[in-house]
């Protein structure tokens, strides 16, 4: 009887051990912000894919910082089209995008510098050969402001396929 409440209070112990060394560890959670002046482009960008036929599956606002990718998973199906829209801060001088397939391979990069005709808005097509998870990167590079940037992703998938 003595061991089994040995046993007991050990396993208890072991809990609470766990639970406070989780708990002590930091964990990376994506912010979200807050950015009224995107709100126009983000309203014409989903009316316009909606009238493409599009649906929108996804949306995100995400706390950026200066020259750090921002990670996006997203589960595709195969076959489908999928449009992709990544929406940074106007005063970011560059904006890239890239998306791997499961395998890690890259299957999409671009890449827009301020004063170019699209600005701070990278839009793409992708239609993935398999049914799989891929990862979207994002990252905006801001000539004084390092932390604090604001940056917007929408997922669209193309409606009767």
């Amino acid at each position: 009887m003595q061991l089994k409440n040995f046993l007991s209070a050990l396993l208890i112990l072991l809990a609470v051990l766990a639970g406070h060394t989780s708990w002590s560890q930091e964990t990376i959670r994506q912010q979200p912000c807050v950015n009224e002046s995107y709100k126009p482009i983000i309203d014409s960008v989903k009316q316009l894919y909606k009238e493409k036929g599009y649906s929108l599956l996804r949306e995100a606002s995400m706390m950026m910082e200066s020259d750090f990718e921002m990670p996006v998973v997203v589960p595709l199906t195969g076959k489908m089209i999928y449009q992709f829209i990544f929406i940074g801060d106007p005063g970011s001088r560059l904006y890239e995008v890239r998306m791997y397939d499961y395998n890690e391979k890259q299957v999409f990069y671009k890449k827009h510098l301020w004063g170019d005709v699209d600005g701070n808005v990278i839009s793409f097509e992708y239609a993935p050969q398999f049914t799989e998870y891929h990862m979207i990167k994002a990252v905006q590079s801001h000539k004084t402001k390092k932390k604090g940037l604001c940056g917007y992703v929408m997922m669209f998938r193309r409606n009767g396929m």
